[in-house]
């Protein structure tokens, strides 16, 4: 489940992965402050799965790049086991992916126009 490399949502799809990225540093601060979580726990969580979304962006035109995509989506829900603002904030980001995902094909699949 991939766009091919000259689809213009892949952009949109790696601002997508690269704004997750940093809403998965910033939620390290909630998991301390809001969940009371261990700060090493935290740290390594928040980075883990920040860390997955830079390596998914990075290689979104190789052919692991989006199944790495959508674990990272994933990934962005199951942070709400740690803190509950995640599973809205993760709920969404994985929303528009799936949009710009199915935008993506749309585009793929409508002939040219005048042609």
């Amino acid at each position: 489940m991939r766009l091919a490399a000259t689809n213009p949502m892949g952009r949109v799809m790696l601002s997508i992965l690269a704004f997750e990225a940093i809403v998965f540093l910033l939620a390290i601060a909630g998991m301390i402050q809001v969940s009371a979580l261990p700060v090493g726990f935290s740290f390594a969580i928040g980075s883990g799965a920040a860390v997955l979304a830079l390596a998914s962006a990075a290689l979104l035109r190789r052919p692991v790049g989006y199944p790495l995509g959508w674990l990272t989506q994933l990934v962005g829900i199951g942070l709400g086991l740690a803190t509950e603002m995640m599973f809205w904030v993760g709920g969404m980001f994985a929303m528009l992916w799936v949009v710009c995902f199915v935008l993506g094909r749309r585009i793929e699949t409508t002939p040219p126009v005048g042609g």
